[in-house]
C-alpha cells in the first residue's frame, strides 16, 4: 500500500461512522421513499379490484375442478352449487 497514515485511517473511520449514523437516523424516511417509488411503478389494487380478482380466481378453480375426469357425480353437483353461489 502507499502512504496510508494514521490520520487518514481515523478520517475514513469517522466518515463511515457518520454515514452509518445518518442511515440509521433517516431509515424511516428512506424506507418511506422506497415504498413510494414501488407504488409509482406498481400501484395497489382497490378493494373492488382485489375482490373481483379473488372471485375470478375462485371461479376458475371451481371450473378446473369440475372439468377433471376423476371427479365423481356427488362432488360435481356440490361444486356446481358452489360455483352458482360464487
Amino acid at each position: 500500500m502507499q502512504d496510508f497514515s494514521l490520520f487518514a485511517a481515523i478520517k475514513l473511520a469517522l466518515v463511515i461512522a457518520v454515514s452509518g449514523g445518518l442511515l440509521v437516523l433517516f431509515q424511516p424516511l428512506l424506507r418511506g421513499c422506497a415504498r413510494a417509488a414501488v407504488l409509482v411503478v406498481k400501484p395497489k389494487l382497490s378493494k373492488e379490484e382485489r375482490l373481483q380478482r379473488r372471485q375470478m380466481r375462485d371461479s376458475m378453480l371451481l371450473k378446473r375442478m369440475l372439468n377433471r375426469s376423476e371427479c365423481d357425480p356427488s362432488h360435481a353437483a356440490e361444486l356446481r352449487a358452489m360455483a352458482s353461489r360464487a
